[in-house]
């Protein structure tokens, strides 16, 4: 790793060197995403698989975590890091999925290749499909050891993806239960915040005819933060073919200061499938917010929340539904550092500690920019929850 890439902390502070080489390894996996949008979006049909849930899985989902699973590997040994992680390679092993696999083998190599221009150093040669096959299966919960392992989302809001708007690769360090780091990759996420004022199919239809190596329409960052900094950090993507270097233009973000109802945006799931929009409405109603909710895929709610683009985040899944760590550990982390609050809806810390689902986890979550707001949607919670069909 290169000697001036370096933290903006000393090198005392507690996992310093876990978040540097977390953030390149994101780093390194949204120019992946990115490459595999350019390369079939005309035919991305072609290249959606769905999981027993129904739910979607892509090339990138899998070489993503291949690639995060690599990267921390190599950097502490594979019998140091225990990783929990949402895909496994039950369709990748099948007879049928030749072609499949030699995709993902193909997009792995191919981003790996480039890991000297992130700092880190890559394969001597090539990984083959055994090596690929490995480095995503020694992500599951059976191999996670101790109080302290990794949560990867290699592709949160895979719709989102698929559909050339909003999604998060998110990376996070838990230990005795609470997230210690957290890195969002965003590779539609602005660094100008102007873009999120457009209509979602505006927006994927810019996706789609600009090319993602515009200097002029760099619209990819990466979110960071560890436990107990009291800052959060937001990089760009890289744009053509520079190397990064620590801190690659990062500024430091905070929450939104409104804490007026009547001046908050809140931030929703686009898929009511697991989520309660009815629900959401009658709160907002209910303490007074007016402005149109921002309906985005992803943990980019998150960072939308964390730099100040919104103030509320509010998620309350429909029956026999439950949670993922995967899908809130890093951003949740990122926006308490940034000076956010984040808790279920009886006002209590998530829980990571209890496997791959947040156990015990009170109706609902919300997030705020402070506690002023947070603790009115408490209560409207509070009023409201008796007379819901949830």
């Amino acid at each position: 790793m290169d000697e001036d890439c370096k933290l903006e902390v000393s090198s005392t502070d507690g996992f310093s060197k876990e978040l540097e080489i977390a953030v390149r390894a994101v780093h390194m996996a949204c120019l992946l995403c990115q490459r595999v949008q350019e390369n079939f979006l005309s035919e991305i049909s072609e290249h959606v698989h769905s999981k027993e849930d129904k739910s979607p899985v892509t090339i990138a989902d899998w070489s993503v975590q291949a690639i995060v699973s690599w990267v921390l590997s190599e950097a502490y040994g594979s019998e140091n890091v225990s990783i929990v992680a949402e895909e496994d390679v039950e369709a990748l092993s099948k007879a049928s999925a030749v072609g499949l696999l030699e995709a993902v083998v193909k997009t792995v190599n191919e981003c790996l290749a480039d890991a000297p221009r992130f700092g880190l150093k890559g394969p001597a040669t090539d990984l083959d499909a055994k090596a690929v096959l490995e480095a995503i299966s020694r992500c599951s919960l059976a191999d996670a050891r101790g109080s302290k392992f990794w949560v990867l989302d290699p592709v949160d809001g895979t719709l989102g993806f698929v559909r050339g708007d909003q999604y998060a690769i998110a990376l996070a360090l838990i230990e005795d239960g609470e997230p210690v780091l957290g890195v969002l990759g965003c590779p539609n996420y602005p660094m100008k915040k102007e873009w999120l004022s457009y209509q979602n199919g505006y927006r994927r239809i810019l996706s789609r005819l600009t090319s993602h190596t515009s200097e002029s329409l760099d619209k990819g960052s990466v979110l960071y933060a560890r436990k107990g900094g009291g800052k959060a950090w937001m990089q760009p993507l890289l744009c053509r073919e520079n190397n990064f270097v620590w801190p690659n233009s990062a500024r430091e973000i905070r929450v939104s200061s409104i804490d007026n109802p009547a001046l908050a945006t809140f931030c929703e799931p686009v898929e009511k499938a697991n989520s309660s929009h009815s629900f959401t409405a009658g709160l907002a109603h209910s303490v007074g917010l007016r402005n149109q909710p921002l309906r985005v895929y992803s943990m980019v709610k998150y960072a939308a929340i964390a730099r100040g683009d919104a103030e509320i985040f509010m998620k309350f899944a429909r029956a026999c539904y439950k949670e993922k760590i995967w899908d809130h550990a890093a951003g949740v982390l990122i926006i308490e550092e940034a000076g956010g609050v984040v808790t279920d809806a009886g006002g209590r810390p998530l829980d990571f500690s209890k496997g791959e689902y947040l156990e015990g986890l009170d109706r609902g979550i919300i997030a705020c920019a402070g506690t002023k707001l947070h603790e009115k949607i408490i209560r409207a919670v509070d009023a409201s929850w008796n007379s819901s069909s949830l």
